[in-house]
Order: structure tokens, then sequence, then C-alpha cells
């Protein structure tokens, strides 16, 4: 059975630095013509796990492969894979389209795509301007534009929206869905859970370097417990009385009585019970309910949740200095 050749595989993929375990034995795929979501808690593994696919670092166990090869084995890498691990990797001093002409010559790539990609991100008015005055955002456009240089089938995007304003995420999220719809393989990592739940298809979630998680971004949220219902009513206080018996919690939502959803009773959150038992609950006590909607955990409750025993580093436990993350 032939591999497709956008095809990343990590397996049995272990890195240490010293006494501390950064990836352990970690195995899963990452297939062409979707978004991959990336995600861990801070020193999960991830930027590490990143940098062993480019082979920038060697790991001590397994192996990590592209359409079935390691990434040094590739004969022209830019035009296979494009990587964006580290914005600021520029000389300073570079301008943006100096900075794009120096890596296509290593790639026997000509001037016209440099241009092409320089107008892609947005920088094409800015080309001349040194990088090292860049804010981060361009600056981060400048390191997607490197990435795309090659005009590569595989993506490595190391939280690419990171600096960027909403116009720029926006951008960013609509560009990779573009590029996984052509047929190709796009691998982000990103903090902002917010917009992973619209952007990815499929997540793979690490914590301490091990694998949690690698489902599709639905059946990661559906793993949760941490599910609510939707309650309006006009009789509040009797109803949570009767919630609070039940072993339930009901909480106010902040949204006064019609401002959303239509409903002409205040919106409460019931956590601890189902919704076919909040309304038993409320006919046993002749309440009326206005609505009565079952509500997921949102892609941030839910990675709180399920990776709440592989957090490595807390505001409080963190040490100085850096830490692979």
């Amino acid at each position: 059975m032939s591999i497709p050749p956008g095809l990343i595989e990590a397996r049995e993929l272990t890195k240490r630095f010293g006494a501390t375990t950064a990836v352990s034995r970690l195995t899963f795929s990452v297939e062409p013509g979707r978004v991959t979501g990336f995600l861990g808690p801070n020193g999960a593994g991830k930027s590490t796990t990143m940098r062993l696919v480019c082979g920038l670092d060697r790991p001590d166990g397994g192996t990590a492969t592209i359409g079935g090869r390691a990434y040094r084995d590739l004969r022209r890498p830019l035009k296979t894979v494009g990587a964006l691990l580290e914005a600021k990797a520029v000389h300073p001093g570079r301008s943006a389209r100096n900075h794009l002409l120096f890596l296509a010559q290593t790639q026997g790539i000509g001037p016209r795509r440099v241009e092409e990609v320089l107008d892609l991100v947005g920088l094409g008015g800015v080309a001349g301007k040194r990088a090292g005055g860049f804010s981060l955002g361009m600056g981060q456009r400048l390191g997607i534009a490197a990435a795309m240089l090659g005009d590569p089938r595989v993506l490595l995007l190391d939280e690419p929206g990171n600096g960027l304003d909403p116009e720029g995420i926006r951008w960013v999220r609509t560009f990779m869905r573009d590029l996984a719809a052509e047929g190709r393989t796009v691998f982000v990592s990103s903090h902002l859970m917010s917009e992973m739940s619209v952007l990815a298809d499929h997540l793979i979630v690490i914590g301490r370097g091990e694998l949690i998680a690698d489902c599709s971004t639905s059946d990661f949220i559906q793993r949760s417990s941490e599910k609510s219902v939707l309650v309006r009513t006009p009789d509040p206080d009797h109803l949570r009385e009767l919630i609070t018996a039940a072993g339930g919690t009901m909480t106010e939502t902040g949204d006064p009585a019609g401002t959303t959803g239509g409903g002409a009773a205040p919106a409460f959150v019931v956590t601890g019970l189902d919704a076919p038992r909040i309304g038993e609950i409320a006919a046993s006590g002749r309440i009326v309910l206005h609505e009565l909607t079952p509500r997921l955990a949102s892609l941030e409750e839910a990675f709180m949740e399920l990776t709440a025993g592989a957090v490595e580093y807390t505001e409080a436990s963190r040490p100085p200095g850096r830490t692979p993350s």
C-alpha cells in the first residue's frame, strides 16, 4: 500500500533534554485534505514535536516522516514542506524581499515566486523594508510567506495567529482552510481555542509529551463531561431550589429577559443534570419553562477538563528560563 505524499507520521517518537522527557513514544498521523490542530498545555512538547518532524532536532527514539521519508532525505524540502516554527528567524537587517530571495535561491526557486508570496500574505507594499522593524503580526506574515515559497503540499505552522489582529487571524483561518481544500496537509498549533474550534477538522492533543487524544474536533468536545443545559423560566427561584436538591447547579448567564433567543424569561445554565431530568423536575413543581436547550462544552472547556492532569507548568510553579513546548 502506497503512502500518500503529504502524510505526516510519528511513530514512537521520543525526545529528551537531559533529565526531561519532552516527547514520549508519541504516535499519530496527520492526513492530507484537512486542517489538523495540535493542542497541549504549555510545556506539552508541541514545538519540540514539530521540530522533530522538520529534522531540526534528532529524536532519541522512534521516527517522524513525511510521505514515508525523513525530512533530511527530501531532495528539495521547501517544495514538499513549508514550516513556520519561529517567525523571528530572519536577519533583522534584511528586507522581506531579500530574506525570501535568499531562501528561494537555495531551492532553485525564481524571483517571480517571491513576489507572488509577498502579495499572497499582504506584504507587497513593505517588501523593501527591513524585517527587523516589522511588528509581530507582520513577522508572522513573512514567516507564512517563507513557508509557502516552494508551494509545498505540507504545511506545519506553530502559532501562526500570534500577534495578528482580528482581520489577520481571519485571513490565516481562511488561508489554511483553502489550502486543506486543495488536498494539502495542514498541521497547526495554537493557544487560541475559539479560533481552533472553527478552524480544525481534526485534533492531536498531547500533555507532558504523551498522546491524550487523536480524533475529530467534534468528538473531542463530546468527550467532555462539562455539558450544560440552557433554561429560561419565569420562576427561577423555585426551579433553582429543586435543581439544587436534585444535585444540579443553576447559574445566571448574564442574559436578561428577551435579549437573545427570543425568550420572554431570563436565561440560566444548569450543570450536573441532563435536559430530560430538568424537564421532569420542572413538571413536578409545576414550573413553566420557556426554553430547555442542551449545550456541549466549548473546545476550551473540553481542553481544560481533558488536559487537567497533564499540565506541566502553572503560573505559580513555572521555573525560570526556557522550557520545552
